[in-house]
């Protein structure tokens, strides 16, 4: 145990001024320490997947914090931690049959709890796309934003959803799957990781991108920079490569993406009616090469009554540390939830 847990008092504020993030991936899981500016102090990192079960992997994540916790003064200058991970259910601080953690793959596992009692300081968990949000709004792009949804455009197509200040997490903790939403129903619906057909993550994440290209270079013999690769070896940075080229095979398959990406935000407005959509991850790199397409199919398929209000951004977090700061969002909002229940509004860093 590296600390114990103290009773809170006024000066907590000034003595505690850091929080641990955890971003924990299925390949690597990144601890960063973080001040009130959103400034990384320090970090350490270990392989997620060498260990294989949850008591291991504590064990070898609080060996590594160690030396970086006391390279900011120790425990005592430590007000909270918080995680994002995927499956994370912020309601329980658990990680529930996760597909991609060999500890977490088949059972519930309560690590906020297990890091908590460790550590002796709160602890919160939320999935990745929840994480990524609360660190837009507290860092980035959504700072004095009280609707918004974040879409995050990686392996796979996350989202996480604040209306009204507050982050969505439904009855169960899992709310906001819009990467699960169907876009192509009955038997010509792409087959999506998650077991369903024709998912937007099958179709405007990065590996839907090198799927929707392989089947283009399937289909014809057009020429194209993508053929001077075999095919599984494909991926959605060659496609954003050959497009900025000029490859015209290339820039349809971004057209495409970026139409039904814009065709799901409209639908998405239905519901929440958001001031700015805010998209992260490395599709976003593409550029206009996707938001041109994205904004036209919105503005083509959105109701009249939300036509111009909704901003498209890109997320101003640096890619290397956003993830770490948005579970350290967690940690500063871990004093302002209940247990059990919907967090209330944060009264978040800076603001």
């Amino acid at each position: 145990m590296i600390g114990t847990a103290a009773t809170s008092t006024d000066n907590d504020e000034v003595l505690k001024p850091y929080v641990i993030g955890l971003d924990l991936g299925g390949t690597n899981s990144v601890f960063g320490i973080v001040d009130t500016r959103g400034d990384i102090k320090a970090t350490t990192a270990i392989k997620t997947q060498v260990y294989k079960n949850v008591e291991d992997f504590v064990k070898a994540s609080l060996t590594a914090l160690e030396p970086v916790i006391d390279s900011v003064g120790g425990i005592k200058k430590i007000r909270a931690m918080g995680i994002g991970a995927p499956n994370g259910n912020f309601y329980n601080g658990t990680i529930e049959y996760a597909p991609n953690l060999i500890w977490a793959h088949t059972c519930i596992v309560p690590l906020a709890d297990i890091f908590s009692k460790s550590l002796g300081i709160p602890v919160a968990l939320t999935n990745d796309a929840n994480a990524a949000a609360l660190g837009e709004m507290t860092y980035g792009a959504a700072r004095g934003m009280k609707n918004f949804i974040e879409i995050t455009l990686g392996t796979g197509v996350g989202s996480g959803i604040v209306i009204n200040g507050q982050m969505v997490y439904g009855c169960d903790g899992f709310a906001g799957e819009l990467g699960h939403v169907t876009m192509v129903w009955g038997k010509d619906g792409r087959q999506c990781g998650c077991g369903r057909k024709g998912c937007l993550e099958a179709y405007c994440s990065a590996t839907g991108v090198a799927r929707t290209a392989r089947e283009y270079l399937k289909e014809s013999d057009e020429k194209s920079l993508l053929r001077e690769k075999k095919p599984e070896e494909i991926t959605s940075l060659d496609v954003s490569l050959a497009a900025a080229k000029g490859d015209q095979l290339a820039q349809r398959v971004y057209e495409f993406t970026g139409k039904m990406l814009g065709e799901a935000c409209a639908n998405f407005t239905a519901f929440s009616s958001p001031e700015a959509f805010i998209f992260f991850g490395g599709l976003t790199k593409a550029g206009d090469l996707l938001m041109k397409p994205l904004k036209e199919s919105y503005d083509k398929h959105v109701l009249n009554i939300f036509k111009g209000k909704a901003k498209f951004l890109v997320s101003t977090l640096d890619g290397s540390s956003a993830a770490i700061l948005g579970a350290s969002a967690v940690g500063w909002e871990v004093d302002n939830t209940a247990a059990g229940k919907a967090a209330e509004p944060a009264v978040m860093p800076g603001k």
